[in-house]
C-alpha cells in the first residue's frame, strides 16, 4: 500500500464555487486560488452547464488544499461537517468570526459554530478550549461547558472565568 500524498476536501456548491473561494482566500493568510477549470461542451447533456462556466476552483487556505465544485443544487452543506479554526487569542476569534459571518444568517451561530453565507459550517475555537473542556476536574470543565452553551461567538475571558470558578 502506498502512502497517500494528500487528502483534499471537495466542497460542492450550486454556482458559487469561485465566489466562495475568493471570499475564503481573502480571509486566511497563506491562501490563494491555484486553478480554475471550466465546463466544456462534453457531457453538457448530463451536467447542463454552459461551456466556459466555472466547474472547479482549486485553492489553499492557510496552506491546506481545497477544491470547490459547481455541481448544481442537488446537495447542500449541513453541520455534519465543519471546518475548525484554532485561534490563539480573542483577537483571532473576533477576526475570523466577523469575517466569516459577513452576509450570513446570525441565527445559525451557536457555541463557536457559524454557517457562512455559502452555508458552510465553521468552528472558531480558541486553542485553550479543548484543555478546559477536557479537564478531568468537572468543577472546572462543566462550568466552561455551561458558559460555552450560552455563547454564539466564544469569549475567552468568560470561558476562563468559568474555568476558574469566578
Amino acid at each position: 500500500m502506498q502512502n497517500v500524498k494528500s487528502i483534499t476536501p471537495c466542497l460542492w456548491f450550486d454556482n458559487e464555487a469561485e465566489d466562495a473561494a475568493r471570499f475564503y482566500t481573502a480571509i486566511f493568510p497563506a491562501s490563494r486560488i491555484t486553478r480554475i477549470t471550466r465546463y466544456g461542451s462534453e457531457g453538457q447533456d448530463i451536467h447542463g452547464r454552459k461551456p466556459g462556466t466555472v466547474q472547479t476552483v482549486s485553492f489553499t487556505l492557510g496552506g491546506n488544499a481545497f477544491t470547490a465544485l459547481n455541481g448544481g443544487p442537488i446537495f447542500k452543506f449541513n453541520e455534519a461537517i465543519s471546518l475548525q479554526i484554532e485561534c490563539r487569542d480573542q483577537e483571532e476569534v473576533d477576526f475570523y468570526w466577523e469575517r466569516l459571518s459577513e452576509g450570513a444568517d446570525p441565527r445559525t451561530h451557536q457555541c463557536g459554530w457559524l454557517r457562512d453565507k455559502f452555508g458552510l459550517s465553521w468552528q472558531v475555537i480558541p486553542t485553550v478550549l479543548p484543555d478546559m473542556l477536557g479537564d478531568p476536574d468537572t468543577n472546572k470543565s462543566q462550568p466552561v461547558m455551561r458558559a460555552m452553551l450560552q455563547m454564539k461567538k466564544l469569549d475567552i475571558a468568560k470561558l476562563k472565568e468559568a474555568y476558574d470558578g469566578r
